[in-house]
């Protein structure tokens, strides 16, 4: 690693070989904590190239526990973190509400790094208990329309990494990679990143995929259709840029979309949104975002559609009803694969 990172330190970029040969390394616990802090460090200090970026991905996918859900042709919303907005779990809302339209959804999520509450978190708070078994997953798509996929359970060669993040607390590389490494390997995605750049290197990678897809990032600085400002959206078939009125919304004031200050008022206003007592700001950015992934899976025949079904599935109560039935279902089984 000494030699690694004397290279990096002289402004030099690693090829897609040699990317995928040092995250493996690391997975496997061959290099110290702090030389692994170092190396997570260089990439907060320069972009991270089209090659290394791939490199990396190709390492998380070729180690991680992979699940079939293939027949159920599910959906992803997934964004990288590392905004620094704090909002309240919006993609964790949208895709519920998404699973209530009709779409099934493998969620792939983790404890926040670089934030108060990741999915994982509030789902955990929300008595949500994670699995990796097949079996049980795949009940969960076909009773709830729905399933969480907790990193975690998904990468065990990274349990080396996740002390080195939580102790650095700020984005790192690894925020870049999580949307990418779904170990159901969704044919459909909705991914929000943090800025422009990573939309580029994204939409070059995702291009080449033969995913059907979306790729978001609001001007104002969210990984997600915050509706506080225009947003580039890259797909499979076009590239432009939305302001909220095009959706149907009004602009939104970032204040509006603040999450909690602890994973357990996160929870509630999680709660409070699915029962639909949440404001009309909290509304319309968890249905902007669930529009958006319904016209990447093609689901319906227009936006405007697909923000009626998505509007549709919150104030109705359906998408509640898919989270209860996660949870009920938990309590029936609660096997895990020991990994």
């Amino acid at each position: 690693m000494k030699e690694i990172l004397s290279y990096l330190l002289d402004y030099k970029t690693l090829t897609k070989a040699e990317a995928k040969t040092v995250l493996k390394n690391i997975a496997h616990g061959h290099y110290a904590p702090a030389q692994v802090a170092a190396f997570m460090t260089i990439y907060m200090m320069r972009s991270i190239t089209v090659e290394e970026l791939e490199g990396f991905r190709d390492a998380m996918l070729e180690l991680c526990v992979p699940v079939d859900l293939s027949a159920y042709e599910v959906i992803d919303l997934c964004g990288t973190g590392g905004d620094g907005k704090n909002t309240f779990n919006i993609s964790t809302l949208a895709s519920l509400v998404v699973a209530a339209a009709g779409q099934p959804v493998a969620k792939h999520g983790n404890y926040g790094v670089s934030s108060v509450c990741g999915s994982s978190n509030v789902l955990e708070a929300l008595g949500v208990q994670f699995t990796n078994d097949e079996q049980q997953l795949r009940r969960q798509i076909e009773e709830a329309g729905i399933c969480f996929l907790h990193a975690p359970l998904f990468h065990p060669a990274m349990k080396n990494v996740a002390p080195v993040r939580r102790e650095l607390g700020v984005k790192t590389f690894f925020n870049m990679l999580g949307p990418m490494v779904n170990p159901a390997f969704p044919s459909k995605q909705m991914v929000g990143v943090f800025n422009m750049e990573l939309l580029r290197l994204y939409a070059y990678l995702y291009q080449r995929s033969g995913k059907q897809f979306a790729i978001v990032h609001s001007l104002a600085g969210y990984d997600e259709v915050s509706l506080t400002s225009a947003f580039k959206m890259m797909t499979h078939e076009t590239e432009v840029i939305m302001e909220p009125e095009m959706l149907g919304f009004p602009r939104l004031q970032a204040e509006e979309l603040h999450g909690g200050a602890t994973v357990e008022e996160a929870a509630a206003l999680f709660l409070h949104i699915l029962k639909g007592e949440g404001t009309p700001a909290q509304e319309a950015a968890v249905v902007a975002n669930a529009a958006v992934a319904l016209h990447v899976a093609g689901l319906y025949a227009s936006l405007d559609d697909c923000r009626a079904a998505a509007f549709e599935a919150l104030k109705s109560g359906e998408a509640l009803r898919r989270l209860k039935k996660i949870q009920s279902l938990n309590q029936n089984n609660t096997k895990t694969v020991q990994l």
